[in-house]
Parts: structure tokens; sequence; C-alpha cells
């Protein structure tokens, strides 16, 4: 049943192996065989009867169209908005629509993990998920890139570009099909077992949901479905963006409402995923879709004419619907302009997100990277960057996403290491001066983030061993190369070099945080934060956190600021062989508090900080069941 206003006719077209009339023409497709039926309120219906033998009027993995009749006279030949599968055949520029109906459709075996306290996001692409250069498939993903995120401790994997998306290398932002899961990845059932099985090992799955715009694309997208401008749309220029050359959705239309609400149950309920990245909000939010617009944290910014109550109202009954249907859901917004109540819930005026991504982050350390030398660090404003949220509304931190790999910008540990990435990452040689210091800069900067940032930490797939290059999808530029469209996991399992060495600390970094919890806890309290010697200090959850970013001082006896009275030991220490530090610390060493307060904190202890060097600790005498 096709739900949307419009003064066009319709019928499909199916193949004669599913009808009894052909084409004059002989190509096996009748476009008039079945006529759909106008109903009340823009609906048109089309029932089809089952064959003599009761099995389904149309074969599972038949081809189909839309024949749209215009009021103009015009014959458009489309693909479904609800189509739940689409393919294209190789060198093809148009998709197919593909009639998916399995005789044994795949059935989900294990429950919906529960929402975590500490929510820890692996960032992922499936078709980039494997280190040869072609796009990866989703049993690929299932069988090895799944067993990686559970031994690294992630307990929810965010998956990009799963809506059809006609062009790759749009990273999966221009969808075409919103109901049908990329085809060039494998089956929708491929799919629901990837998810099925990351249930089982206790990982919520999380859909990178694009309600934001869509494709301009006509034959196998929404776009001028029945040749109108204004079908799903705005008409232009409302409904134009003008950077991302995508069109903007009508979210005063009753039918695009509908459109997009029943998009995020089918995903919920037919493939079983757990919530939703919501890409492009700030770009829902507001008339000038945040475009030569900045933002400083002034009401006035957010409450005006400038604000697109639409399409705020929609991600308010969005979040409304997704959390009174699936209490256990998460929704995260993809937010940079820090609108008001935006993870508050929609009972107390708010829009309704669980969280909110901490975006400026990611920013403030590939700034400080491009821009400044070590030294010249300011330690305070790395502290407000990290700590600067709106309180009771919770953040995932980050210090890169996909955004800071792609092609034009770098990871952060190639800014921090560059071209001796290629040569000098061998554990078998002395570490280089470049290689020292972007090694431990590289965990120091993911720890801080990870402690201090927010209520949950988000990584992209491959950037927790410092994946070398950046990223790009084949296109014209690069002659359709797939050569940066790929994850080098194969450089983790080489004993021989330092990429090993960084997953195993993103490994315990997760893990420690799954014992003591402090991304469920309140926010940090920042006792120390010392330019000159570039110290930074804060507790949360009763876990202390020492960073000493100076490139070339160390500290002994150096005193730290500590809440709760006791033994305390080292958890964690970027400096350990293990994880190619230099091993100056020795974790047998049992620290007590002084009754001494100090730095508005009660107690404090005497440290040893080596430069360059993260430590955590944790007190004894505490129970950290949380």
């Amino acid at each position: 049943m096709l739900q949307f206003l419009s003064s066009a006719a319709f019928s499909k077209w199916i193949p004669t192996s599913n009808r009894t009339k052909r084409t004059s023409g002989g190509d096996g497709w009748d476009k008039f065989s079945h006529r759909y039926t106008k109903k009340e309120f823009g609906k048109w219906e089309l029932i089809l009867p089952p064959k003599h033998d009761n099995s389904p009027a149309v074969d599972h993995n038949s081809k189909l169209k839309v024949v749209v009749h215009t009021k103009e006279g015009q014959r458009l030949y489309r693909i479904s908005p609800w189509a739940k599968y689409v393919t294209r055949e190789e060198k093809a520029v148009i998709y197919d629509w593909v009639h998916w109906d399995p005789p044994q459709p795949y059935i989900h075996i294990h429950p919906r993990p529960r929402k975590p306290t500490s929510l820890r996001i692996y960032e992922s692409h499936v078709g980039i998920g494997s280190p040869e250069g072609k796009i990866a498939s989703y049993n690929n993903f299932t069988t090895n890139v799944l067993p990686r995120i559970k031994d690294l401790g992630y307990n929810c994997i965010q998956l990009m570009a799963i809506m059809e998306h006609a062009y790759y290398a749009s990273f999966g932002y221009q969808i075409t099909s919103f109901f049908a899961a990329s085809s060039r990845y494998g089956t929708p059932d491929e799919l629901k077992q990837l998810i099925d099985v990351a249930h089982s090992m206790g990982i919520m799955v999380l859909l990178d949901v694009v309600h934001s715009h869509a494709s301009k694309n006509t034959e196998d997208g929404l776009n001028r479905f029945d040749g109108s401008d204004s079908c799903f749309f705005h008409s232009p220029p409302r409904g134009v963006h003008s950077l991302w050359d995508s069109c903007l959705f009508n979210y005063s239309s009753w039918e695009v409402l509908r459109f997009l609400l029943s998009n995020l149950r089918w995903w919920m309920e037919e493939y079983h995923f757990d919530g939703f990245r919501f890409d492009g909000v700030t770009s829902m939010l507001y008339h000038h879709h945040g475009i030569g617009t900045g933002f400083t944290g002034d009401y006035s910014e957010y409450f005006g004419l400038q604000v697109d109550e639409d399409s705020l109202v929609y991600l308010m009954l969005a979040n409304h619907i997704l959390h009174t249907l699936y209490p256990d859901c998460i929704t995260v917004a993809e937010d940079v302009s820090g609108m008001p109540a935006l993870c508050r819930k929609v009972e107390e005026g708010g829009l309704g997100f669980d969280y909110r991504l901490a975006m400026a982050v990611p920013d403030k350390w590939i700034q400080i990277l491009k821009e400044l030398k070590d030294e010249d660090w300011n330690i305070g404003n790395i502290v407000h960057t990290l700590t600067n949220r709106r309180y009771g509304e919770k953040c995932i931190a980050y210090a890169e996403s996909h955004d800071q790999a792609l092609v034009g910008d770098k990871s952060l540990a190639f800014w921090l290491m560059d071209k001796e990435m290629y040569t000098n990452m061998s554990s078998l040689i002395p570490m280089t001066a470049i290689i020292d210091r972007g090694m431990q800069l590289h965990k120091m900067i993911r720890l801080i983030t990870h402690g201090l940032g927010g209520e949950g930490y988000l990584n992209f797939m491959g950037n927790e061993f410092g994946h070398p290059e950046w990223l790009d999808f084949p296109r014209e530029g690069n002659n359709q190369s797939y050569h940066y469209a790929r994850r080098q996991f194969n450089l983790v399992d080489m004993d021989h070099l330092r990429y090993c060495q960084l997953y195993a600390f993103d490994r315990d970094m997760n893990r420690t945080e799954d014992k003591y919890g402090w991304l469920a806890a309140p926010p940090a309290f920042v006792s120390a934060r010392h330019e000159e010697d570039k110290v930074i200090v804060f507790d949360r959850s009763n876990v202390l956190f020492i960073f000493n970013f100076h490139p070339s001082k160390s500290f002994q006896d150096y005193r730290v600021a500590v809440e709760a009275p006791g033994k305390y030991k080292i958890k964690l220490d970027s400096d350990a062989a293990q994880y190619g530090g230099h091993g100056r610390l020795d974790h047998n060493t049992e620290f007590f508090t002084q009754p001494e307060p100090f730095n508005g904190r009660s107690n404090s202890i005497q440290v040893y900080i080596p430069c360059r060097t993260a430590i955590v600790l944790a007190n004894e005498e505490i129970d950290y069941c949380y």
C-alpha cells in the first residue's frame, strides 16, 4: 500500500512468470497488468491473491517496478519507497527492486541485550571491514570483525551505510531506498544473522539512520516519485540542501511522518536493531541547516524563527515512539549546535535522545596536533573542551570518528606519526622519536577522552590500533581504487609490529572501565590542570586519573588530590611495556592516602609520573559494583 498524497495513478509491473499477460514486445513485462486502486487520504492499494497452488503471487527474487501515470500524462518507472531489497547488475547504473520473500527466512535466536549503563561504541562500516581491496560482506563482518569487537570490550556497534545508497563513496549518507539493507554486502538474512550473533555476544547494534535528507536520484530513489517536486520533500529552494546537493523532507506532511516513523519501526522489528544514531540532526533543527552559522551557546540561537519546528516535532515524536515501544532502545543525536534539552525526555519538554555526540572534542585534538608544539599545549583549554557539556544531558565522547579518517584529513595516528608508520612500526628495532611520541600520545589522548569527555565512548573501526593512512572510497578521482577503502586488521595480528600494542591498550582501557564504571558515574572532579607541568588530575567513580603530557619532564613524589581515603594501586598504565611504553612504573606499588586536604579534595597521595604517561588508580578498599 502506498501512503502519500498524489494525483498520479499507479500500476505494478511484474514478470511474466507471476501473471498471465505478456507485453507485445516479448520482454516478459506488462506495464498495466496490475492496477492500484485509489483510496482515501492519498493512499493507493493493490492486493495480489495467491496462485492456484496457494503459493505467493510474486515469487522470491522476482524483479518489480511501479509504473506511475502522472496527471501531465507522463509514465514513470519507479522502485517502491517501501522496497526491502534492491540490487543492481555489475556495471549497471540503476538499481532493481527485487521481491525478498525466502521460503525459509532467517529467524532471530538471541534476545536483545539490556541497555548498558556504560556505553562503549564501535563505529563500523561493513564494506571496509577487511584488509582486502574489495567490498567486504555481512558474513565477513560476522565471522572476522565481531570477535575483535567483543575482545576489545565494546558493548555496542554503530553500523554505517546499511540503508541502501546508490553511490558507495557517499559513505551511506545519500539514501535511495530507506527500507532496504544494502545489497552490496549480501542479503537481508545475512544482516539479520550479523545482528543476532552480536546479540549472542552481549553487543547492542545501532543503525546510522539518515532521516535528515535523501538522494536526488529519481529512478531508484524517492525524488520526484510521482513526477512532482514535492511528494516526500519540500519544493525548491526549501527542499534542497545546498551543500549536500540532496532533498529535504517535508516533516509537516502526515504521510512523510508515517513513512519515516514506520521506517524506524521496520529496522527495529525486522532486523532487531537496538536503536539509532540520527545523522544530520543540526541540519534538521534549523532552517539555515547550520550552513555559515556559528553557535556560541546563547539561547537566542536555539529559540527563534530559525528553528524548524516541523522537524523538531518529528524528532520528539520519533523518540517518544521508540522509547515507548522499546524501553531499552538507544538514540544518539549528531548535533554540533548544542541545542538545549536535546537529551532530555519528551515529557520534560526535551527532544528525547539518550545521548548526543561530543563533536567539539575530535576537532580540538586535530587542531592541537596541527597547530601547536607539545610544549605549547593549553592544558586548561583541553580540560574545558572535554568537560564543556550541558549538565544532565549525556554525551558520547570520542577522539576521532569516521569524519577524521576521511580523505582530506588524517587519523590521529597519522597526524602523530605520518610516513614513519610505513617504516618504523617494528618492535624489533628501537622506537624513533616520532614513533615514541606518537605511540604515547595516541594512548593518552584516547584515555583522557574516555575518562573525562562524556557518559559514553566511541571509536571508529581500526583507529583503536592506530590504523595508518586515511579512508577513501572508489571514485573517479582515485581511478575507482579500493586501496584506502579497507581496514588492515592483519597489522594487529603481526606480533612484531607495534599496532598490537595500541590494540592491547584500547582493549584494557575498555575492560578497566567495565570494571570500575566511570562512564556511568557523574562528571569528574578535576583537581589539577597545571600549565607548566602539563599535568591533569581528576577523579571519577572513585577512580583516580593522572596525566603527564610534558614531553620531557617526569615528576617524583608529585602530590595529587583524591577524595576517598585508603590504599590505591595502578590499574592501567600507558607506559607499560606491553602497550609500547617504557615500563617505568612498578605496578606492585601501594599508594596510601594522607589526610591532607589538597586542591579541593579531602585527601592526597604522592606518586611518580613519568613524562608522556597516563595512569589510572583504584582504591583497593572500595567495592566498585555499579
